[in-house]
């Protein structure tokens, strides 16, 4: 019998302890709930940029230059009402 057939079983079990042990599924679940949080975040911060809501003035400066692009107003009353806007 050679010295590596004595050291075989003691490689084996020390190969067997190295294992994931008892707590891997406790590691798995924790991986699992961080992983469900990121998605919530990421989900939430996209929803919640499509909502922002504009202020009045915001919104009235949008109408003004959406009626400046259709040609309803010219420039100088687009830019005379932009400034009323701008000055509030």
């Amino acid at each position: 019998m050679t010295a590596l057939n004595l050291l075989q079983p003691a490689a084996i079990h020390a190969f067997a302890n190295d294992g994931p042990g008892e707590w891997w599924w406790l590691w798995r679940m924790l991986m699992f709930l961080v992983w469900i949080v990121v998605i919530a975040l990421v989900a939430r911060w996209i929803i919640r940029g499509r909502h922002c809501e504009l202020s009045p003035f915001d919104r009235a400066r949008g109408i003004l230059a959406e009626r400046y692009a259709r040609g309803e107003i010219d420039a100088e009353e687009y830019r005379q009402r932009s400034d009323q806007l701008t000055n509030r």
